[in-house]
């Protein structure tokens, strides 16, 4: 059976806004989602990310997608690192994914980035695992430089859109993002 593992990000909830419709939408349709709350949202840490989704992806085949939001989406690609060398899945659609961070403001935000920003992704282990890619950024992203788009393309020659007006898609902000429902549909079928 098809499904779709979502991520949520810093500070996120996976029951709100673009992802609750998206959980909805799919769902509609057929497709099984899991998304579940990660542990400590306000103080993401690796580890605890990457084993909290080790345990709610269970099995992972090519009939498993994911959908990643800011944090979110680098604890998709350090868990994926970290599986079988054998694992393929379907795909996976990053939203406001990043390598580099602008703007943040305080020491707590600068302390709980760091482990993020400094500890390496093998790229060459996720390349062979992850099939379909596509990631969304917003040119007004307060947080995200769009420049880190490019470590989407060349690191996993992700599909790329760059938007206006969305800021750093913040679940309580932005209620739907239809181009990541279309790419998931035509994936998934």
């Amino acid at each position: 059976m098809k499904r779709v593992i979502i991520v949520h990000g810093w500070y996120g909830k996976p029951d709100a806004g673009w992802m609750k419709w998206l959980n909805k939408e799919l769902t509609d349709r057929g497709i099984e989602v899991i998304a579940k709350k990660m542990p400590n949202p306000d103080n993401p840490q690796i580890e605890p990310w990457v084993e909290a989704l080790k345990k709610i992806a269970g099995e992972i085949d090519e009939d498993t997608y994911f959908v990643g939001h800011s944090i979110g989406c680098q604890t998709i690609l350090r868990y994926l690192e970290s599986t079988d060398e054998k694992t393929k899945i379907g795909g996976a659609v990053f939203v406001a994914g990043w390598f580099s961070l602008q703007g943040l403001e305080t020491d707590e935000e600068k302390e709980t980035s760091k482990p993020w920003l400094n500890t390496p992704i093998k790229f060459d282990k996720i390349r062979p695992k992850i099939g379909k890619v596509f990631a969304v950024f917003s040119e007004d992203d307060p947080w995200v430089p769009v420049t880190d788009a490019r470590w989407f393309k060349d690191e996993l020659a992700a599909e790329t859109l760059i938007e206006n007006g969305k800021g750093h898609y913040v679940e309580n902000e932005i209620m739907k993002i239809e181009p990541v429902l279309d790419k998931l549909i035509a994936w998934i079928g």
